[in-house]
């Protein structure tokens, strides 16, 4: 799985999301989107991912603030059962 993919389509629910007035309504949006819409493999992966990367940096992506904020709030609920 292409982390810097993964980045960017969370970059762009996140882009939609941060356009609501409410930061926690925006906050929600994001990582409800993500739960419902992105197979366990790609949240494990990004999760994995944010475990090294707690930045949410790659050399050519990164997580917009709002991103971030939404995935590490929700780090629990968007790590698929079994996971763990």
């Amino acid at each position: 799985m292409n982390i810097d993919h993964l980045i960017r389509l969370a970059n762009r629910i996140g882009d939609f999301f941060e356009s609501l007035p409410d930061h926690k309504e925006g906050i929600e949006g994001i990582a409800n989107h993500i739960q419902k819409f992105w197979a366990p493999r790609m949240r494990i992966a990004l999760l994995d991912f944010l475990d090294g990367h707690p930045d949410g940096r790659t050399s050519d992506a990164a997580l917009s603030a709002i991103t971030l904020e939404a995935i590490l709030q929700n780090k629990q609920r968007l790590t698929p059962k079994g996971a763990n």
